[in-house]
């Protein structure tokens, strides 16, 4: 028999968009609690719909997807922000993949 396997190792890439999602879960803990919930359940929301309709072999818009939550990750740690709101970016086909 051999040594069973570990985990999976992830991505460096895999590996920012969990230190981004933590970042947001981080952030959120600073608000109030009506805000925190608001926060987590539109992050959870953004990350889930991501996951599922950008094809994972996209990476100049995943690259987008982290530039973009890196910047809406600053705006929420700074003290004067006190919410978060949802935004919906409709793009072309591009981060559908090919079939």
């Amino acid at each position: 028999m051999g040594a069973p396997s570990g985990p999976r190792r992830l991505s460096g890439m895999q590996k920012q968009v969990l230190s981004l999602y933590r970042g947001f879960l981080r952030a959120a803990r600073s608000k109030s609690t009506e805000e925190r919930r608001k926060i987590e359940s539109i992050v959870s929301a953004e990350f889930r719909h991501n996951a599922e309709q950008v094809d994972r072999k996209n990476f100049i818009y995943i690259e987008y997807l982290l530039r973009r939550g890196k910047k809406q990750l600053d705006q929420i740690r700074n003290p004067d922000t006190t919410g978060l709101s949802s935004l919906q970016v409709d793009l072309p086909e591009v981060n559908k993949p090919d079939h």
